[in-house]
């Protein structure tokens, strides 16, 4: 049973599964608001009662920073994986289920399998055959989720540094394909390309 977590400690969670006996995945996603490209989800397993100084959510650290880390949480993690799903996938499954498929295929993907799985946000994940923990704003409150969303984030942009080399029109190298006002305006003078999401508000 979990009792209510320190907010200081982000390895709380995590510790009432190491507890048991159990090696601990925390999986999260990047790109779940964007206009263009996949969504893209990264699944990681640390060691025990390790902490990587400077992890915490993506979204608060620099893109020079979240590279760094993202190098670290590689080096330390007893596993880490990528899952994502595709621009039609997510046209046809929906944005919410795409990322729960990706995520999914994250943790399906780890070589070290876990025996728990703590998830960002308030949803569980359809299909999946471990035991798992939803935690809203989990990304700020584990340690193990917070590693995840890095490796999301950074590998999601440089998959969308890539595609920059192809369609340099809509500035993925900058935007990553979120809806900035510069990225509408391309879409409104150039049209969408087969990496834009169709089930999307691409024009305003």
């Amino acid at each position: 049973m979990f009792q209510d977590p320190d907010d200081k400690d982000d390895l709380f969670f995590e510790r009432e599964y190491w507890d048991a006996g159990h090696l601990v995945a925390g999986v999260d996603e990047a790109g779940r608001g964007c206009l263009a490209g996949p969504v893209v989800a990264a699944a990681v397993v640390l060691p025990e009662n390790v902490r990587i100084e400077g992890v915490t959510d993506s979204k608060v650290l620099s893109a020079l920073k979240r590279q760094k880390l993202a190098k670290q949480i590689k080096a330390t993690a007893l596993s880490w994986s990528i899952g994502s799903c595709n621009p039609k996938e997510i046209d046809q499954l929906n944005i919410l289920w795409a990322s729960m498929e990706a995520m999914r295929r994250a943790i399906e993907a780890l070589d070290m399998g876990p025996g728990f799985v703590l998830i960002d946000g308030n949803t569980s994940i359809p299909g999946l055959s471990i035991p798992s923990k939803p935690i809203i704003k989990g990304d700020s409150k584990s340690h193990t989720i917070a590693a995840a969303s890095i490796l999301a984030k950074t590998h999601r942009d440089d998959l969308m540094n890539s595609y920059h080399q192809t369609y340099p029109t809509y500035s993925w190298n900058t935007n990553a394909g979120y809806p900035t006002a510069a990225h509408y305006e391309a879409i409104r003078l150039h049209g969408v390309t087969d990496l834009h999401r169709s089930s999307f508000k691409l024009y305003r």
